[in-house]
């Protein structure tokens, strides 16, 4: 007899036998309750017994042991092949005289012997693992992939495999995708197989939040395809790219399409942004900083001196091209630029002398100052001084670059070393308020205003677009457009023209993309923990699975 306490550690449907408990592992003999089985072709119930066999389960693990069931399953014969059905038909018309005596057409069922099955809360057909077991192992394939999912399950005395966890996702994952509910607001965008060389598409359910498909490249006709097999989806949730446009427009006319919010707000920043850059020449010259005395310079800043001479040498031929009148694809064979840059230099564009990013030590430069004047020169000192005192994060090279341009600024005979802003610096403190701005922020914001007008204006027009988006007004759309139309926004406004309908959308609907922005997320995380070498099923089961 089996005492009480192990009938728990069986599953449901089994009645229990014997328990062996060894040293790392128990063993459960069990055997099936059911006195009959049921045949999986005809249903017929069938107590003839034709031989058994022992079944071996692995399942959860108990008090420091792995868990084994061996499981005694019988084999039945079929109690309705076809000469045994025609054998009772004729049987059954001989004790009925009075019927007339036609016979019945045999029942024909192709299975002679069939295994009985175990219940379907204890294990599927052919499993090595019980369900509950086989759960456990799909929940850390998700969310640990294969070999720190196996390094786990080894602490948790689950013998299972990487390739093993890697299998069960990709079962399981099978069998979810046959099994999905209708589509109606989908929101699409593009992913990174390798940044900068290969992309793929995402498409999740906005609705439910979660992933539904993962696309291998972003081209047009492959989502136009995949819209096609989905005439129920309403509405699509897109980016401002011109290839999910066009096969959303050709696969799905009747859905609605939606610019994502974020995604127009950032494009206008980014023009006026690209309008700082065409300006800083003027800019220069209202901060008074048009020449740069290279033997100010540090080694770094003289390097993207040279550079800025360089690139303003072969735009300058760019330019003097455009200027007679010469097509820009012949200016492209010509120059072998690249179409895009030859397009931006002739429509004014062109790049800044120092292109860097923000100093970091923007917010200590008063103290570095009063540093300096105090007689400590050392970058190193001043390095760690600024570490200990202000938490200052930076590398000493920063500090001792600052030294280096004060030290040649002072033997220069000037009192600092004077260097406009960066054109993305300068674009911040042009949209930012007056109140938040110090005073020397705001005496160079002035200065640039009043010498640079274009730039007022497209600082008003942004922030006008900006305040549309926020407000949900598209009824403003119209006269903005006829705004910025003879602007230095005229090129984004042109494109809100072509996606007019998309961009009035994304202030009417509530939908967006920033659910699809964050399985983007999930998805690099995967892909980070994967090494990058999964392939698409693998991708659409990790990221997509319920959690």
């Amino acid at each position: 007899m089996v005492h009480g306490s192990f009938r728990s550690l069986s599953p449901a449907g089994l009645l229990i036998d014997d328990v062996v408990i060894e040293r790392d592992r128990i063993l459960i003999i069990a055997r099936c309750h059911a006195a009959a089985g049921e045949c999986p072709d005809c249903g017929e119930r069938s107590r003839r017994v034709h031989s058994s066999y022992e079944r071996r389960l692995l399942d959860l693990p108990s008090h420091g042991r792995t868990v084994q069931l061996r499981v005694a399953v019988r084999r039945f014969r079929c109690a309705m092949p076809g000469r045994i059905g025609t054998f009772f038909a004729c049987l059954d018309l001989h004790h009925r005289p009075s019927v007339k005596p036609t016979f019945l057409p045999p029942v024909d069922c192709p299975r002679r012997i069939f295994v009985e099955r175990l219940h379907e809360t204890v294990a599927g057909k052919s499993a090595r693992r019980t369900l509950r077991l086989d759960a456990i192992v799909h929940h850390l394939g998700v969310a640990l992939g294969g070999r720190p999912a196996a390094s786990l399950a080894r602490r948790l005395m689950l013998p299972v495999s990487k390739d093993t966890l890697l299998r069960v996702v990709r079962r399981h994952a099978s069998r979810a995708s046959r099994d999905r509910s209708p589509l109606h607001v989908i929101g699409i965008d593009d992913w990174a197989w390798k940044r900068g060389q290969r992309y793929g598409s995402i498409i999740c359910d906005l609705e439910r939040r979660r992933i539904v498909d993962l696309l291998p490249d972003r081209e047009p006709a492959t989502v136009e395809a995949w819209l096609s097999c989905h005439p129920e989806v309403r509405v699509i949730s897109r980016d401002r790219g011109g290839g999910y446009g066009q096969a959303a427009t050709r696969a799905a006319p009747q859905a609605v399409q939606v610019a994502d919010r974020w995604h127009l707000m950032e494009n206008a920043s980014a023009a006026f942004l690209e309008a700082v850059r065409r300006s800083m020449r003027l800019i220069r010259m209202a901060l008074g900083n048009i020449t740069i005395d290279p033997a100010l310079l540090t080694h770094a800043e003289r390097l993207q001196h040279d550079g800025y001479l360089r690139r303003e040498e072969a735009y300058g031929i760019i330019r003097a091209l455009a200027k007679t009148g010469t097509p820009i694809k012949e200016i492209v064979r010509r120059t072998g630029r690249s179409r895009k840059l030859v397009r931006d230099i002739v429509r004014g564009g062109g790049g800044d002398v120092f292109r860097c990013r923000s100093n970091l030590l923007e917010p200590h430069l008063a103290w570095l100052d009063a540093e300096w004047s105090a007689g400590c020169r050392n970058g190193a000192e001043l390095w760690r001084r600024l570490h200990k005192t202000a938490g200052f994060r930076g590398s000493l090279c920063v500090v001792a670059e600052w030294t280096t341009r004060r030290r040649r600024a002072e033997s220069a005979g000037s009192e600092r070393l004077r260097k406009p802003p960066p054109a993305r610096a300068l674009s911040r403190l042009l949209s930012s308020e007056r109140d938040h701005l110090t005073k020397g922020d705001a005496i160079t914001v002035a200065r640039i205003e009043r010498a640079v007008p274009v730039l007022v204006s497209a600082r008003d027009l942004v922030e006008r677009f900006h305040g549309m988006v926020r407000d949900r007004d598209p009824h403003a759309l119209p006269a903005w457009i006829a705004d910025a139309a003879g602007s230095v926004l005229a090129s984004f406004g042109k494109g809100i023209v072509t996606d007019r309908a998309v961009a009035a959308a994304a202030m009417t609907q509530p939908w967006s993309n920033g659910q699809t922005e964050g399985q983007i997320t999930k998805l690099k995380l995967v892909k980070r923990q994967m090494h990058g070498r999964a392939k698409l099923d693998l991708l659409r089961a990790r990221p997509g699975a319920p959690t």
